[in-house]
C-alpha cells in the first residue's frame, strides 16, 4: 500500500468556506433511541419498499418493515423495538412526502412476543461464496450513504460483460461543515479495511484507490495505519481541496484518470465502482458481525446549534431529537439545511426523520444567511467556468425560464450533477441549480409518461 498525490484535476469547481472546524475534531457520540421513530420506506434510490406491517403490530429491532420491490430497491428494517403507531405519508428533506412506518419505541412487548433483536449470522468473508456476500449486503439493507442511496447489492454486481478494474473508496467529503465521513475514517479505519477486503472478493480483486481530500491529514494517517500491510494494488490518493471533489464522476477522473461518458453511461462502463467510506464500514459490520444497517453517523453543525456534534443515531430519528441531543439552538436559526450548504435542502420544520443518506443537519444564524434577489444574467461566464460538467449553465437557465425544456435537454441538462457550483459563482444570484433540477424533473416525468403509454398500448394489443 502506498499514498500518492492525485496527478489529475478536473475542469471547473469552486472553493466555498468549509467551516469544518466546528465538528472536525469531535468524536462520534451515540444518541439513545428516541420515543418515536419515523422510518421511511423510500430512503434509497429506486422503488420504495413494500410495507409488511400495519398499525398495532409490535416489531422488534432488525425486523423487516418493508420488503425489496423490484431490482433497484431495498428492504427497510426496524431500528428499535416498538408498536407501529401508523403507516402514512411523512415529509422528507427534499420537500415531498414518502410512505413511512411510525414506531412508538416506549411500548412494552406484548405477552408471548420475543423482544430479542433480529440479527444475521456472521459470515467468514474469506471463505463465503460471492453470492452469499452479495445476499448479506442486500439482507442488511445497505445503500450508498454518501447521498444518492443506490442499493449496494446492485452496484457490486456488474452486468454481464462489465468488469470492475478499480474499486474507489470515496472519503473526500467535500461538502462544507460535514465531518461524519471524516470521523468514520479516523475512528473506524479498521472496518473500512475489512469492508474493502470483502468488496475486493465480491468484485474479482480489482485495484483499490482510497480517495481523501488533502484537508483531512488525520483521516489519511488513520487509513495508512489500517491498510499498512494489505496485499495487492491498493493506494490512498490524496486529492486537492476542490468542490465537488466527492462527485462520483469527478473522483473517478481525479483518482484513475478515466472519464465517464454522458448519461445513461455509468462508472462501471469505464471499469470503476465507487463506494462511500460509511457504506464500506457498514458492509464489514453486516458480513462479520451480522449487523443490519439501522443507524448512521450524522454531523449536526452550524453557528446556531448549541454544541455541534457527530452523532450516531437510529434511522428515523427526527431532526428535533438530533438538535435536542446537541443542546438545542443558540437563538432562533435563520435557516435549517438537511445536508451540506452546497447540495443540501433548506427545510422548514425539524419534524423530518433521518434516513440512511442523512449526512448532515445544519443550523445557521442570521449572520450566516445571505439574503438576495435574483437578477438578469450579465453574461460574465463565471457559471461556465465553475461547472465541473462543462455545461452552458447560463443558456440552460434561460431556456428553463422560457419553459423551453427541449432546448434545455439539447444543452445536456440531464448531465447536471446538481452540485451548486454555478449558483455559488453567479454574481447575479440566479437560481441556476434549481433551474437545472426543475428541467431534469420535467424531462424525467415526460419520459416516464411515454414509457407508461407504450406499456399500456402493448397491454391492450
Amino acid at each position: 500500500m502506498k499514498t500518492v498525490t492525485s496527478p489529475f484535476r478536473f475542469k471547473g469547481g469552486v472553493h466555498p468556506d468549509y467551516n469544518k472546524e466546528l465538528a472536525r475534531d469531535l468524536p462520534i457520540e451515540t444518541l439513545s433511541c428516541p420515543a418515536e421513530l419515523v422510518v421511511s420506506l423510500s430512503q434509497h434510490l429506486g422503488a420504495p419498499a413494500t410495507c409488511l406491517v400495519k398499525p398495532g403490530d409490535y416489531v422488534v429491532k432488525g425486523q423487516v418493515l418493508g420488503s425489496r420491490t423490484g431490482f433497484i430497491s431495498l428492504a427497510v428494517h426496524a431500528p428499535a423495538n416498538g408498536i407501529v403507531k401508523a403507516v402514512e405519508p411523512r415529509l422528507t428533506a427534499s420537500g415531498g412526502q414518502s410512505p413511512a412506518v411510525v414506531l412508538d419505541t416506549t411500548a412494552p412487548a406484548p405477552e408471548g412476543v420475543d423482544p430479542t433483536e433480529r440479527v444475521l449470522a456472521p459470515l467468514d468473508w474469506q471463505t463465503a461464496p460471492r453470492e452469499d456476500l452479495l445476499r448479506r449486503i442486500e439482507e442488511a439493507g445497505i445503500c450508498g450513504m454518501g447521498g444518492a442511496g443506490f442499493p449496494t447489492c446492485v452496484k457490486l454486481n456488474p452486468p454481464p460483460g462489465k468488469r470492475c478494474e478499480f474499486l474507489i473508496v470515496n472519503g473526500a467529503e467535500c461538502e462544507p461543515y460535514l465531518c461524519a465521513d471524516h470521523r468514520v475514517m479516523i475512528e473506524r479505519a479498521d472496518r473500512i479495511r475489512t469492508g474493502v477486503e470483502i468488496m475486493r472478493r465480491v468484485l474479482g480483486d480489482p485495484a483499490v484507490r482510497i480517495a481523501v481530500e488533502a484537508n483531512k491529514p488525520e483521516a489519511i494517517a488513520a487509513l495508512e495505519r489500517a491498510f499498512a500491510d494489505i496485499a495487492g494494488d491498493v493506494e490512498i490518493v490524496v486529492l486537492p481541496v476542490l468542490y465537488p471533489q466527492g462527485s462520483e464522476k469527478h473522483q473517478i477522473y481525479a483518482t484513475v484518470g478515466r472519464v465517464v461518458p454522458e448519461p445513461p453511461a455509468l462508472p462501471i462502463d469505464v471499469g470503476c465502482v465507487v463506494e462511500n467510506v460509511g457504506t464500506v464500514a457498514a458492509i464489514a459490520d453486516a458480513v462479520e458481525k451480522g449487523k443490519i444497517l439501522l443507524s448512521r453517523v450524522t454531523t449536526v453543525s452550524g453557528d446556531a446549534v448549541a454544541t455541534p456534534k457527530n452523532v450516531e443515531a437510529p434511522i428515523g430519528t427526527s431532526y428535533a431529537d438530533l438538535i435536542a441531543f446537541c443542546g438545542g439552538t443558540k437563538g432562533t436559526p435563520a435557516k435549517m439545511i438537511s445536508g451540506g450548504t452546497m447540495m443540501g435542502f433548506a427545510v422548514a420544520t425539524d419534524r423530518i426523520p433521518t434516513t440512511k443518506t442523512t449526512s448532515g443537519l445544519l443550523l445557521l444564524s442570521e449572520r450566516r444567511v445571505f439574503r438576495y434577489s435574483s437578477q438578469a444574467c450579465i453574461n460574465c461566464g463565471r457559471c461556465l467556468r465553475a461547472c465541473p460538467m462543462n455545461l452552458d449553465v447560463a443558456e440552460i437557465g434561460k431556456a428553463v425560464e422560457s419553459d423551453d425544456m427541449a432546448e434545455a435537454e439539447s444543452l445536456h441538462v440531464m448531465s447536471c450533477i446538481e452540485c451548486g457550483a454555478c449558483s455559488f459563482s453567479c454574481p447575479a444570484y440566479r437560481p441556476l441549480t434549481q433551474h437545472c433540477r426543475r428541467a431534469k424533473g420535467t424531462i424525467r416525468a415526460r419520459l416516464a409518461a411515454a414509457r407508461a403509454a407504450v406499456a399500456s398500448a402493448k397491454a391492450t394489443t
